[in-house]
């Protein structure tokens, strides 16, 4: 998510940001790894806040059909 002059990763629900990165590719590898570890969600965020896109890394409770 945009935060100040940078990029921050946050939990959903927090209210602090879980780690502040320069450039969003930097926040979206350490949002990555910590979905990955703890198997969750990952939405991403453009500059103005709305959700660019997301990635499940873990139980998808609405799996792909086919």
């Amino acid at each position: 998510m945009p935060y100040g002059e940078g990029w921050a990763t946050r939990r959903e629900g927090a209210s602090r940001v879980g780690s502040t990165h320069d450039t969003q590719a930097d926040a979206r590898m350490a949002a990555r790894e910590t979905a990955v570890r703890e198997r969750g969600e990952v939405i991403i965020h453009r500059p103005d806040g709305r959700i660019r896109d997301s990635n499940s890394y873990g139980n998808d409770p609405f799996p792909p059909k086919g």
